[in-house]
């Protein structure tokens, strides 16, 4: 079965080429502009993982991830964080908040695609 990867960035194109590489490699994909509207694209369906970028404007990345664990459906869902963030304190909370992986932008799609199969 096809799994399905929540993508949010706030910036386009860094959107629609993680999303295009992703539809590649045979996933689902549903992309968001923002984690409030990643929130609303949601509607109880199954996510299998989400990635999100971190800075983003009204809700943060860490921000979304809080809001997404309120709901049941979600709260085991695995959340990749894509982020220039260096900040040992942003870090531990995305840690303490369930985020499943902190990756360092700029990536190698490769490996990012290397840790979803891990995950997956």
């Amino acid at each position: 079965m096809k799994k399905t990867i929540l993508v949010i960035d706030d910036f386009e194109t860094s959107a629609f080429v993680l999303a295009s590489t992703l539809k590649t490699k045979g996933f689902g994909v549903i992309k968001a502009n923002s984690g409030e509207e990643a929130i609303k694209a949601l509607n109880g369906q199954q996510i299998d993982l989400v990635i999100s970028d971190y800075n983003m404007p009204n809700m943060n990345g860490l921000d979304f991830v809080e809001k997404l664990k309120t709901i049941e459906a979600y709260q085991r869902t695995p959340i990749f964080i894509l982020s220039t963030e260096t900040s040992r304190d942003v870090k531990n909370r995305a840690k303490n908040i369930g985020v499943t992986v902190w990756i360092k932008k700029p990536f190698k799609v490769h490996q990012l695609l290397g840790l979803i199969d891990r995950i997956l």
